[in-house]
């Protein structure tokens, strides 16, 4: 069975985003973003992926999608309908006419939908965001892959956003880079 995996960028006081959804406070090190391109390739943009050479690169991990109409809604600002294609891409939003044909847009029951997109044959779902997203749906998260920045945010947009829920997880590994950040692998306990 599938899992789904919320393999999301922190700040140290677990803001995903600023308030007015910013990540430009996060800065990438050059080796942070050679591991990246090596371990989740398919985590990186389509137009990016092109920049480094890496549009042909295989999936390593995910070939599904998963975001809120928040984290979609940066792609659509610039004209991009799908910033994944090398992914098949379900977008969340009770609001989104999809833009393309190939995009999913789910209104309903997301819980229900992720747990259809989980029993089908291929792998890991991505949980890219947003907090609220994450929130609706922790107790179908089965891992996270949480990359810790080392900046201090004071406010934004949260890890997870929804009501209190503790659920525990247990680190399994972890990776650290000269620039202070810290990417560590979370499953369900």
């Amino acid at each position: 069975m599938r899992k789904l995996v919320y393999y999301v960028g922190t700040s140290l006081d677990g803001y995903i985003a600023g308030p007015e959804h910013e990540v430009d406070f996060f800065a990438l090190s050059e080796k942070m973003l050679t591991w990246i391109c090596e371990q989740y390739p398919e985590t990186l943009p389509h137009a990016f992926r092109e920049s480094l050479g890496l549009a042909d690169a295989p999936n390593q991990h995910f070939d599904t999608l998963l975001m809120g109409l928040g984290t979609y809604r940066p792609a659509t600002d610039v004209g991009i309908t799908r910033p994944y294609p090398h992914l098949r891409e379900v977008v969340v939003s009770s609001t989104l006419e999809a833009p393309d044909p190939a995009l999913e847009v789910v209104r309903g029951d997301v819980v229900e939908r992720v747990r259809e997109l989980k029993s089908q044959d291929g792998q890991d779902i991505w949980l890219c965001g947003g907090g609220r997203l994450a929130g609706s749906l922790l107790p179908e998260i089965d891992e996270i892959v949480l990359k810790r920045y080392p900046v201090v945010a004071g406010s934004g947009r949260p890890v997870v956003d929804g009501p209190f829920r503790p659920a525990a997880f247990r680190p399994t590994d972890s990776v650290a880079f000269d620039d202070g950040a810290l990417v560590t692998w979370f499953e369900r306990a």
